[in-house]
């Protein structure tokens, strides 16, 4: 059963758009929770995700009451910058969901507060406000394939013109 990124409410198609390629690259699948900041055909949001939209096994809900119910057992971690855990000390499973808020205010306070264990955070220094969001995905999705020994992913790189000795 493949990861899943929950973005809650994004607003900027060119983050939305390279965060589809991740799961595209990743094999994971999105979970876009309305509003959304732009319109699924935005030609910005297919330009970031280049030719690998198509291949986005993507599902779209009408809000977050709606993603719960439709997702009623997902185990669900929160990446906050208000968070007092470390995205690397979760214990991520195959299935798992790492949701992450809309750029300009992320996860709002009242569903952060009843997951307490469940949020998590990318340490930075005090005085920057947040990392930009599609980085952000990368580094907490990758630490949860590489506790799964990326056991989905190819990885042996390929030369293009010659070959490895």
């Amino acid at each position: 059963m493949p990861l899943n990124i929950v973005l809650l409410e994004p607003e900027i198609p060119a983050n939305t758009g390279n965060i589809g390629r991740t799961c595209v690259a990743t094999g994971t699948k999105l979970h876009l929770i309305e509003p959304l900041g732009f319109v699924i055909n935005d030609k910005t949001l297919k330009r970031a995700g280049m030719d690998y939209w198509k291949d986005l096994d993507v599902e779209i809900y009408d809000d977050y009451n709606d993603f719960l119910t439709k997702n009623p057992d997902a185990n669900i971690y929160m990446a906050s910058t208000k968070a007092h855990n470390v995205y690397s000390d979760a214990k991520y499973k195959d299935g798992d969901y790492i949701m992450f808020g809309k750029e300009s205010g992320g996860i709002p306070e009242e569903i952060l507060i009843k997951n307490p264990d469940k949020c998590v955070r990318i340490p930075m220094e005090s005085d920057i406000r947040s990392l930009n969001l599609s980085n952000s995905v990368a580094i907490v999705l990758y630490e949860a394939l590489r506790q799964q020994n990326f056991s989905t992913l190819s990885t042996m790189g390929e030369l293009h013109r010659l070959s490895w000795e």
